[in-house]
């Protein structure tokens, strides 16, 4: 049986570089600008060993924008709206409150379940956006301003990989079956 072995380089191959400039999130805003770079330096990865940052991707491609973060945005937004619902505040301890989860967009996502989220309308001057960490769908942690400082609180909680793994593995572009 054949190895993976993950590419070394950057996977660009099934980003969208057009879309990446062009595209419109929901606050009326472009893509914000720390991870406009980040997504043209690093192309499509798991992060840390275990996030996946989805960049805009070319037709017949999965695991990018929009399609896989518009389904888990729906899923975090659904998820949150029971919690609501039922009455359990502590899915939105220890930074946040239910007005903030309506406003969030899933722009990565962990292989335990964890979501990294724009908070839309939150924009700076240079159209920077506030990132939050949910945590199992039952937490939410602001991590700061800008794809900069939630990078830098997540490789502290990595333990500055301490497992020799490098920040960012490549991984190749999966098609969509047909």
């Amino acid at each position: 049986m054949p190895v993976f072995t993950p590419p070394t380089a950057p996977t660009l191959d099934h980003v969208d570089l057009d879309a990446l400039e062009q595209t419109v999130l929901p606050d009326g805003g472009p893509f914000p600008p720390s991870y406009r770079p980040f997504v043209r330096a690093e192309g499509w990865g798991r992060l840390f060993g275990l996030w996946l940052v989805y960049p805009p991707v070319l037709a017949g491609y999965a695991d990018g924008w929009p399609g896989r973060t518009t389904r888990l945005t729906e899923r975090f937004h659904e998820s949150y709206a029971d919690g609501r619902t039922e009455g359990y505040d502590w899915m939105v301890e220890p930074d946040g409150d239910w007005p903030l989860a309506e406003r969030l967009q899933v722009f990565a996502w962990s292989e335990n379940g964890d979501a990294l989220l724009w908070e839309l309308g939150s924009r700076d001057a240079q159209g920077e956006l506030v990132i939050w960490e949910s945590r199992g769908l039952n937490s939410l942690h602001r991590l700061g301003l800008g794809l900069h400082a939630a990078l830098a609180a997540l490789r502290e909680r990595a333990g500055a990989l301490a497992d020799g793994r490098p920040e960012l593995e490549p991984l190749p572009g999966a098609r969509i079956a047909d």
